[in-house]
């Protein structure tokens, strides 16, 4: 019966170098929650009182004001570590 040929290289081979941690800037957590905050308060404050002055004059655009910031803080959460 033929002989199995032997590794020839180990078996383990530890890391190079150590993994930095990347850390996320201070301020970006506050203002991933003010976005969110901000976006359905304005949403809602659309809907509560649609008569409001400068809110009134706006009409469905604040829909697309208030989902805007929602989603800009959906954006900053992906960058968070």
């Amino acid at each position: 019966m033929p002989k199995s040929k032997t590794r020839k290289k180990a078996v383990y081979t530890p890391p190079q170098k150590a993994q930095t941690v990347n850390v996320s800037p201070r301020w970006l957590a506050p203002v991933m929650v003010a976005c969110w905050i901000l976006g359905i308060a304005w949403i809602a404050v659309y809907y509560i009182a649609p008569d409001m002055p400068g809110l009134g004059a706006l009409g469905n655009w604040n829909l697309l004001i208030g989902f805007s910031a929602i989603i800009f803080g959906v954006i900053l959460s992906t960058r968070w570590r």
